[in-house]
């Protein structure tokens, strides 16, 4: 029996070292390539990466997407935004463009007004209800302001005051329904006469002052000149009204009826010039005129 265990152990060294021996005769044959158990083990771990990366980089990719998307939107949101402050830089540059170009307006008609003293003032408030009949404006009695002075915008006239408070005052336009209020003399330059009337009313249809009760009939061509002419004691004389746009028959279908294209813009008055000289008076002007004849 004993014997037999020591064969046994004889036996098993032999096969062991045989088994050694041929790994190593393997191995050298087979130098320079990894071992065939290294290979099926690299095979093995390599399916399992590609199985493992392809949905671990899908991810990434998701939300490498999703952060390029949200940068995206924020770079759009960004731009809109400088558009939008664009924008508003271009409408408040295009706001004071057309104030400056109004204010040196106003300063031109003053330049012109030398034969009287003036006030400036700005438009403060205009009633979308009374657009084309009232305006507030920013000066008062505490700026020398009283009620019938004539007030001009735009190198024409445009209507008088009616109202003074201290700080404020009221100025009803030449464009308003109310024909009394509205009423100013006005006066025509032809070749070879003045024509006299009064600017009456105000022509929606057409956006022109209406002139009636005129002097003469004598022939009245578009583009006339219309100007105040200080008879009634109210506006003074020369201040520029606008210019003859058509003349067609009074109401009554006996005298001339003038429609005149104001000088001003009426829709659009944001400065004013109050002119600060009180008008003659009709019998002011007569008693010129007589001692005019007299000195001749």
């Amino acid at each position: 029996m004993k014997q037999y265990f020591n064969n046994k152990k004889l036996i098993t060294l032999l096969v062991s070292l045989m088994f050694f021996i041929g790994i190593l005769w393997f191995s050298f044959n087979n130098f320079g390539s990894a071992p065939y158990l290294q290979q099926v083990v690299n095979d093995i771990t390599s399916v399992a990466g590609r199985v493992v990366s392809k949905p671990i980089n899908a991810l990434n990719g998701l939300f490498s997407d999703i952060n390029n998307l949200q940068n995206t939107f924020e770079e759009n949101k960004e731009l809109k935004s400088k558009l939008n402050e664009l924008a508003e830089m271009q409408a408040e540059l295009t706001t004071v463009t057309n104030e400056n170009q109004k204010l040196q307006e106003e300063l031109e008609l003053q330049a012109t007004l030398t034969d009287y003293n003036t006030i400036s003032g700005t438009v403060i408030a205009r009633n979308p209800d009374k657009w084309i009949d009232q305006v507030i404006i920013d000066r008062g009695s505490r700026d020398g302001l009283v009620n019938g002075m004539s007030v001009m915008s735009n190198n024409g006239l445009i209507g008088r005051v009616v109202e003074v408070n201290p700080t404020s005052s009221k100025v009803t336009l030449l464009t308003t329904n109310d024909e009394a209020a509205v009423y100013t003399s006005a006066e025509i330059a032809l070749e070879d006469e003045i024509l006299f009337g009064v600017i009456n009313g105000y022509d929606t249809n057409r956006k022109a002052l209406v002139m009636e009760q005129i002097t003469s009939t004598a022939t009245i061509e578009e583009g006339a000149e219309v100007i105040s002419s200080g008879l009634g004691g109210l506006v003074p004389r020369g201040l520029l009204i606008g210019t003859v746009s058509e003349v067609s028959l009074d109401r009554h279908g006996l005298g001339q009826r003038v429609y005149i294209e104001p000088a001003t813009d009426f829709e659009d008055i944001r400065f004013v010039t109050i002119i600060n000289r009180e008008a003659e008076t009709v019998d002011e002007l007569n008693d010129s005129a007589d001692t005019e004849e007299e000195s001749e």
